[in-house]
């Protein structure tokens, strides 16, 4: 048996940490390694005949949430375990709602990382007990994790409030326009900055976290 692994995290000590761990084990084999999730990702780009990535959260240019995403939208069949420091329950939401195989922590022993890899492979799921726990907590408390992580931080303009309540009764471009006496792409630009405050990608997502998040 010949698994073939990519690391990214953008610690050197910790990929050679982890490649020390792997080297126990003659059926697993370090196949790339990337500092970033762009550098991950153009790297697949040129081969991606890998079996499972180890993958970091907290990395500059491209984190391990988003290239986890980017990773499972265009390679589906390979394996995502999250190694990480912290075992926070919005970087353990996020990693699953991405897509993440697994979630270990970095101090996890050679054995249970070779049992991790071996057991997501064979279509489980690799997580240490505190983070099962967690994980559990959070699929029993969603809307409590979402609400307390989405208010922190995002403030809206009085202007932009006013064109998410119109949103919100779905109103067009133009009527929004209309009713708040401002141009079309002046309206088209307000919407822009919420998508990007909010971390959204259309109307609906924007409405529903806004009033989530008691902003309209």
């Amino acid at each position: 048996m010949n698994i073939k692994i990519a690391i990214a995290d953008d610690n050197n000590f910790l990929i050679r940490a982890i490649q020390e761990k792997l080297s126990f084990f003659e059926d697993l084999h370090v196949k790339l390694t990337a500092s970033n999730g762009v550098e991950l990702l153009e790297k697949l780009e040129i081969n991606h005949n890998v079996d499972l990535i180890l993958m970091d959260i907290e990395m500059p240019v491209m984190g391990g949430v988003e290239a986890t995403a980017a990773v499972k939208a265009k390679y589906p069949h390979v394996k995502i375990i999250m190694l990480t420091v912290f075992d926070n329950d919005e970087n353990i939401f996020n990693s699953i709602k991405a897509g993440a195989d697994g979630y270990l922590l970095k101090e996890v022993n050679p054995n249970d990382l070779h049992q991790g890899i071996l057991e997501t492979l064979n279509g489980g799921a690799a997580m240490n007990p505190s983070i099962a726990l967690k994980t559990l907590k959070l699929l029993r408390n969603p809307v409590d994790f979402g609400s307390r992580s989405e208010v922190a931080d995002v403030k809206l303009s009085t202007r932009e409030i006013e064109v998410l309540e119109q949103l919100a009764k779905g109103l067009n471009y133009h009527n929004i326009a209309e009713n708040l006496f401002l141009s079309p792409g002046t309206v088209r630009k307000h919407i822009e900055n919420i998508y990007t405050k909010l971390q959204v990608h259309n109307k609906l997502e924007a409405v529903q976290k806004a009033k989530r998040s008691n902003l309209i």
